[in-house]
């Protein structure tokens, strides 16, 4: 697993970089949960998430957020972290500008910045979304959401109940122009605890692989 560490706004971070042959294969870049809650990039459903990107042949990186192993800086309620993911596109457009493709992908915490991400960076052609905290956070800056995406839940999360994910998904699919696929698995918690992680990855793989057979936003 190569590790990385590259520039961002506060500091070095720390990341995992997973370079495809092609020079100009998709991207993607990872977003893991919630700092102060024990998130990290080695997190179970980013990790998989990663190498779900990278079986499909998409060139990935995930990374640690501010203050989180080995990158610099400290917590900074989403507003930091959210300059840390852009710092981690512009590297990961740096050593791939041949690729067509941008997608990023979020659990929890790391959802809601991946969609704050797609509002600031208009190259992004799809999103993954899994288990947004629609409870805790507000997502009423989707407006209008840029791209289409999948926002997939777990029926039984006590985290991040599934009528906040309904109601955001219900104010998504006002918008026209994109496309939000909804997925919510049945008896998975937030953590997507076996045996709901590889459903969960199956849906998202077969999601995007659908997304990138069609070309469009």
């Amino acid at each position: 697993m190569p590790e990385v560490i590259f520039p961002g706004p506060e500091g070095r971070l720390e990341g995992r970089y997973h370079p495809q042959k092609e020079r100009d294969a998709p991207i993607a870049i990872v977003l893991h949960p919630h700092p102060q809650f024990g998130g990290t990039m080695n997190n179970k459903v980013v990790y998989n998430l990663h190498y779900a990107f990278y079986q499909m042949g998409f060139t990935v990186l995930r990374f640690n957020f501010r203050g989180v192993g080995r990158s610099q800086g400290e917590y900074d309620q989403g507003i930091g972290e959210l300059s840390d993911a852009a710092s981690a596109l512009d590297y990961l457009q740096s050593m791939n500008n041949n690729s067509k493709h941008c997608w990023v992908a979020g659990f929890s915490f790391g959802a809601w910045i991946g969609m704050q991400l797609l509002m600031r960076r208009p190259e992004i052609t799809g999103f993954i979304s899994v288990s947004p905290p629609a409870n805790m956070y507000d997502f009423s800056f989707l407006a209008p959401c840029p791209s289409s995406g999948l926002i997939i839940n777990g029926a039984a999360d006590r985290v991040a109940p599934p009528a906040d994910t309904v109601n955001l998904v219900n104010k998504l699919h006002e918008q026209k122009g994109i496309t939000i696929t909804h997925e919510e698995t049945p008896g998975a918690g937030h953590f997507f605890e076996d045996p709901h992680m590889d459903p969960m990855i199956d849906t998202v793989q077969s999601y995007v692989k659908r997304r990138l057979t069609e070309n469009t936003r």
